[in-house]
């Protein structure tokens, strides 16, 4: 049995054969366009009609819509593979989204997720998914967490603390954010405390560097050798700092932003899969930050969706080195006739071998 027959699956294969390749050629060209160049559909409308070509715009959001939903069960094969795993990096980003009737936008969210090992040796396939919500409750990452297990790395999001009260998961917190709390500080007032703290931190990058694509045992070793002393350092200074602090003083938000998140600030040195930052899941978010520069808002909750699912294919393509164009070109010629239980055929790093890789133009 096919994996989908959607109405826009069904035009295709009904029309002439010489149209259908072409079909699928566009498709795919609209989609990479909005959600990997960052170019909105009248933009690609008006390049097209520079050319002679007709494009109109609400005809490419159907084949947007059309297009995430004959992928919908690639979405979710690529949504299970990203969850399976005891690592996980997850962050969020706004995007306005126009409420129906009033003609005025609301702040939505995007939520990604990020399945990276290789940084610990891992030879296994990363991948990212991204879900849309209406809003930034933690009912949301919740959900899409509740059957992970493992190690989760975030950046202190409150929504994260009820999924780790049932000891399945257990939360990593990002330096990164740590440090930008006293650097904000050094930049303002600088002192030889806040520069002592900054240099530290960076002798914990450094070390991080060193060890890079480690098996997870090794750099559990070299992490308490090496960064747990320069760790405990920097949690005396902060504590002996702060008892001589008037409470309103600009460190004092800095120190208890570390303070109070230490053991997930420290669990990367307990375990060898977890990272020092989040900067894996901040990297996905990119593409999120760019459109939203082009992209005045999504036209609605279920745009909202078609953007996560999108992103989501992309995205996995960008991170095995895959050309998305070429990746969604395939997958629309096939996904149509493709045995439901064999979906996972279908995932960016499993269809690699089948696409054709252009030779490399050194100009």
């Amino acid at each position: 049995m096919a994996a989908c027959k959607t109405t826009f699956a069904w035009a295709i294969y009904l029309a002439p054969s010489r149209w259908r390749q072409d079909l699928f050629d566009v498709g795919a060209a609209i989609d990479v366009a909005k959600y990997a160049n960052h170019t909105p559909l009248y933009r690609q409308s008006e390049i097209a009609g520079r050319d002679g070509v007709r494009l109109d715009r609400a005809t490419m959001a159907r084949w947007v819509g059309q297009c995430e939903e004959l992928c919908r069960l690639l979405t979710e094969a690529l949504r299970r593979y990203t969850m399976a795993t005891a690592k996980l990096h997850a962050d969020d980003t706004p995007i306005p989204v126009l409420a129906p009737g009033n003609k005025k936008t609301k702040t939505g969210r995007l939520w990604v997720y990020v399945r990276d090992d290789r940084r610990s040796g891992s030879s296994e396939p990363a991948a990212v998914w991204f879900a849309y919500s209406p809003d930034r409750k933690g009912i949301h990452p919740q959900t899409h967490l509740a059957e992970f297990r493992g190690v989760l790395q975030g950046d202190g999001y409150a929504g994260f603390n009820e999924i780790t009260e049932s000891g399945k998961v257990r939360l990593a917190s990002c330096w990164d954010h740590a440090r930008r709390y006293v650097f904000n500080v050094h930049e303002t007032a600088p002192s030889d405390t806040t520069k002592r703290w900054l240099d530290t931190i960076g002798d914990l990058y450094e070390i991080e560097a060193a060890i890079r694509g480690k098996p997870p045992d090794e750099r559990q070793r070299v992490r308490q050798e090496k960064s747990k002393p320069l760790l405990d350092g920097i949690e005396t200074s902060m504590r002996e700092k702060l008892a001589t602090l008037w409470p309103k003083a600009p460190l004092v938000e800095a120190i208890n932003y570390s303070l109070n998140r230490w053991d997930a600030l420290t669990l990367f040195c307990d375990d060898g899969r977890a990272e020092i930052s989040n900067v894996l899941a901040e990297n996905a978010l990119r593409c999120v930050a760019l459109g939203r520069r082009n992209f005045m808002f999504a036209g609605s909750d279920s745009g909202g969706e078609r953007a996560a699912a999108m992103y989501s294919l992309i995205g996995s393509c960008k991170l095995n080195d895959v050309n998305p164009r070429t990746y969604l070109e395939y997958v629309l010629t096939h996904i149509a006739d493709h045995q439901a239980n064999r979906i996972d055929e279908l995932l960016p790093w499993n269809v690699a071998k089948h696409l054709h890789r252009p030779a490399t133009l050194n100009l």
